[in-house]
């Protein structure tokens, strides 16, 4: 009699590693958005990927092997071709008697299994990893072409030997030999992807040319370019990206694709006319930057909650407000891909489409032909959606049309620029919105900001932490007997900064009856806040706080991004 195989939710219970409660929630919300139990488990922070591919290969009888304790043999790319680990990112163990051990991340990827059994000509011994284990181990250990680009790159944000001897050597090179001008342009691209920035700043100066990097929000100097070169460089740049190079007198905007390490990189490319000649910025989009998933983003769990609850009702608009560069499109991106479903048509309207996401229609704005927001959002409606973007509400006429669509029962996704989640109100009543109209529509308000994450390679606790700083967060003494602070101490991973990815914090404003009634009778912006804060909205620095307390970030992040009340003053002074 075939024995029956144990559920994943039962062996993660009996294991102790989740509550009955939390397990029920997980599989219920792993059934609404049509994902794995693990999955689920892993992005509502319940299970690490370690326990989950643990739980999986008990589950289906296999060996489980961590690879950061077990080695993978010198000779894998002899046991397996390198196209096919790197393909199906795969990893061989040994080989004995015509039977492979392979490690690999899917036991139900079948189509996979027979594939390599036909391409190797073996019986397969499959072991299960963590994904993230085998891709690490894949472009770290076994990847010569990328343990070179890591060491290109540790050689680079050390002395910037690499790229001076690039320019130098571009420098000497005769003026119709555009072959190290190629070159120094690539690596300049390629070394901002590895080194995570999400801008390249190519900045004409009097004497020089200037290349800053913008890495987690942060611009750094990287190198100088000398002066005589400006013009090959910017010239370079506009040819790969389709601009005109004979026009230097108006702004212009293209997009360079470009593959790096296997993955298909696009670059919105913008050049704008200056004093000492064109400042030329590349916005560096990854597609992988808005497929992390809600929960990923930063959300503490009751936040998490309310944002499911509203991105799920029928109809209303539900803003999302911050700065340029706060990442309110990956957040509205990842609530369109938890409901981009067969059942539910969503269409955008942005200027300009910054991600392709399967399953939905995205419209570009082309203001050169007439094709502008209000006249795509008019025929939008014609079309029949559930769901509707509009990257942003930037005029009157705009947040009219958004709104009668909330109004006639469509669920519409919007971003605006302000400081806080209450101003948002306001501004769209300053804008033309009659108050009752705004009243009624406004399902919710988000408004967030970025702070980098403390690096995990090089992460203490802060034993002197500066006053000033948890003054201002209102941190006292016996808050840090319960909850020490943390900072980064600086390693070559992170660059000396003690800091190595960012995390969003947030402030949820929910419609309620009262301040329905505040935006009615045009009250000023701090009576809808103090009604925000009473109706239980946790403000942006609140919410840095408990992420400080987690450990996430530090106190001096948080109030650099959040501007805390008296901040410069106390510097100044």
């Amino acid at each position: 009699m075939i024995k029956k195989r144990r559920h994943l939710g039962e062996i993660l219970y009996s294991k102790g590693l989740v509550d009955k409660e939390n397990l029920i929630k997980a599989i219920k919300k792993a059934k609404e958005s049509n994902k794995r139990l693990g999955e689920m488990l892993i992005q509502m922070g319940l299970a690490n990927e370690d326990q989950i591919f643990e739980a999986l290969a008990k589950q289906f009888g296999m060996d489980y092997i961590d690879l950061d304790k077990v080695e993978v043999p010198e000779n894998a790319k002899q046991l397996i071709p390198e196209e096919l680990i790197k393909k199906h990112r795969i990893l061989p163990l040994s080989k004995d008697n015509g039977t492979l051990k392979v490690i690999i991340k899917d036991p139900l990827d079948l189509d996979l299994l027979d594939l390599l059994r036909f391409r190797l000509n073996a019986e397969l011994n499959c072991c299960l990893a963590s994904p993230t284990k085998i891709d690490n181990y894949i472009n770290n250990r076994l990847d010569a072409v990328r343990n070179s680009i890591d060491a290109t790159a540790a050689e680079l944000a050390a002395a910037g030997k690499t790229l001076q001897a690039e320019i130098r050597r571009a420098e000497m090179s005769g003026e119709e030999d555009e072959g190290p001008v190629i070159r120094l342009v690539n690596l300049i691209i390629d070394e901002a992807v590895r080194m995570r920035a999400s801008d390249i700043h190519i900045e004409p100066m009097t004497d020089r040319v200037r290349v800053r990097y913008r890495i987690d929000g942060v611009c750094s100097e990287r190198d100088n370019i000398p002066k005589n070169m400006q013009a090959p460089v910017l010239a370079r740049v506009k040819i790969m990206s389709g601009m005109d190079i004979g026009e230097r007198r108006l702004p212009q905007d293209g997009r360079i694709k470009r593959n790096i390490d296997g993955q298909d990189i696009d670059f919105r490319v913008s050049a704008l006319p200056a004093y000492h000649g064109e400042s030329t910025v590349l916005r560096i989009l990854r597609p992988d930057s808005v497929n992390i998933g809600i929960q990923a983003i930063g959300f503490a769990e009751d936040n998490y909650e309310r944002f499911n609850k509203i991105i799920r009702r029928p109809n209303g608009i539900f803003l999302v407000t911050g700065p340029t560069g706060s990442g309110k499109t990956t957040t509205l991106y990842s609530a369109l891909q938890e409901l981009n479903r067969p059942d539910k048509k969503i269409i955008t309207a942005e200027d300009p489409v910054e991600y392709n996401i399967k399953g939905i229609n995205q419209c570009q704005i082309r203001t050169d032909i007439g094709l502008t927001f209000e006249k795509i959002l008019r025929s939008m409606l014609r079309q029949a959606p559930n769901i509707i973007l509009i990257g942003e509400i930037r005029d009157g006429i705009v947040a009219d049309i958004a709104i009668q669509a909330a109004l006639t029962g469509h669920l519409v996704f919007s971003t605006l620029h302000t400081n806080d989640a209450p101003g948002a109100i306001t501004r769209l009543i300053d804008m033309g919105v009659k108050p009752f109209l705004v009243a009624s529509s406004i399902q919710a308000i988000m408004a967030q900001r970025l702070v980098r994450v403390i690096c995990k390679d090089c992460k203490t606790v802060d034993q002197h932490p500066d006053p000033h700083f948890l003054r201002l967060m209102n941190i006292t003494p016996e808050d840090l007997r319960k909850h020490p602070v943390y900072k980064g101490a600086g390693c070559q991973r992170c660059s000396g900064t003690g800091y190595k990815g960012r995390i969003a914090i947030f402030e949820m404003l929910e419609m309620n009856n009262q301040i329905r009634e505040l935006a009615f009778t045009r009250a000023p912006t701090s009576a809808l806040r103090k009604a925000a804060l009473a109706s239980g909205m946790r403000s942006l620095l609140e919410d840095g706080r408990l992420k400080v307390f987690k450990g996430i970030t530090t106190p001096e992040e948080i109030s650099r991004v959040t501007q805390a009340e008296g901040l410069v003053v106390d510097q100044a002074g």
